[in-house]
């Protein structure tokens, strides 16, 4: 398992009339931790598709249990539980500045080959940097 934290502040743009971040930005949210994730890993969305392997998602899923507030630091912890091979799926535990569970959601995202515009295994310099932290007896 492989588990990452990042921290975001909620711009005024965020968060509707009451102060609350909209519901749509906290997509907005998770791509900025797993791109951070990935940075972590040293690796990035560009340096992936240069080398032929995007990464669109395929799914997402949002559970908001209390609002992101206007100027709140929000700390994300994104987990990946299994190791990816063609589909990655990354989990969200967003927490208020009080560390107060306030969203949970879940991504996935496949590896696709670019030139085929097929699904593709997950390249290897991604997978050699990512496997470490899985065990052989998944």
């Amino acid at each position: 398992m492989f588990v990452f934290e990042t921290k975001i502040r909620v711009r005024y743009a965020d968060t509707d009339q009451m102060g609350y971040m909209y519901y749509g930005n906290y997509a907005a949210f998770y791509e900025v931790a797993r791109t951070e994730m990935l940075r972590s890993l040293g690796m990035t969305y560009k340096s992936m598709e240069l080398d032929g392997v995007m990464m669109p998602v395929s799914e997402l899923k949002s559970k908001y249990i209390k609002p992101a507030l206007y100027d709140e630091e929000i700390k994300i912890k994104v987990t990946i539980e299994k190791r990816p091979a063609v589909r990655i799926i990354f989990k969200y535990e967003l927490f208020n500045q009080e560390n107060e569970l306030i969203n949970v959601g879940e991504t996935t995202l496949v590896f696709v080959d670019m030139k085929k515009n097929r699904p593709c295994l997950a390249p290897k310099n991604f997978q050699d940097k990512i496997n470490i932290y899985f065990s052989n007896l998944e």
